[in-house]
């Protein structure tokens, strides 16, 4: 849900974009003649951003990372094919595995969605040591994504 991200800040702030797209499986059921993107799917393009900069900001110290609890979520607009949602997320509060983060996603600079985001993050092999291998596929996996979605503006 993160096509890319524009703004990162390790240990503060993160701002990414989702451009919508009228090829979005979900928009053929959610309105037919009205698509729009689902309010539960802004929210996971939120958690999506906001797992990027705990990973850059953790140096991709944990393999997963999963929504915990969301408080005050606010839909205030839609975002329909052809635009573009961009999302902030800040880091309001932390500690060794959550982060509460503020975010906002906007459409054409008004407001579509804000929320306040509680993420944690953990190894598998936290609770299973078999899981080590799969913990080390995951985070090579999410270098490499984020290798594709964020170029520094020093590298450009």
């Amino acid at each position: 849900m993160v096509d890319r991200i524009v703004a990162l800040e390790e240990g503060a702030s993160i701002a990414a974009i989702k451009n919508l797209t009228s090829g979005e499986e979900y928009l053929a059921d959610h309105f037919p003649g009205f698509p729009i993107m689902p309010g539960v799917m802004m929210v996971e393009s939120l958690v999506q951003t906001g797992a990027w900069l705990m990973r850059a900001t953790e140096n991709f110290a944990y393999s997963t990372i999963l929504l915990k609890e969301s408080r005050a979520v606010k839909f205030s607009n839609f975002v329909k094919p052809g635009q573009t949602l961009r999302m902030e997320c800040k880091i309001h509060k932390r500690d060794e595995r959550e982060y509460v983060l503020k975010c906002t996603g906007t459409v054409d600079g008004g407001q579509a969605v804000t929320g306040r985001l509680t993420l944690e993050q953990f190894n598998l092999s936290d609770h299973n040591a078999e899981m080590a291998e799969t913990d080390r596929n995951c985070v090579e996996l999410h270098r490499n994504q984020f290798d594709i979605i964020w170029t520094p503006a020093a590298q450009v």
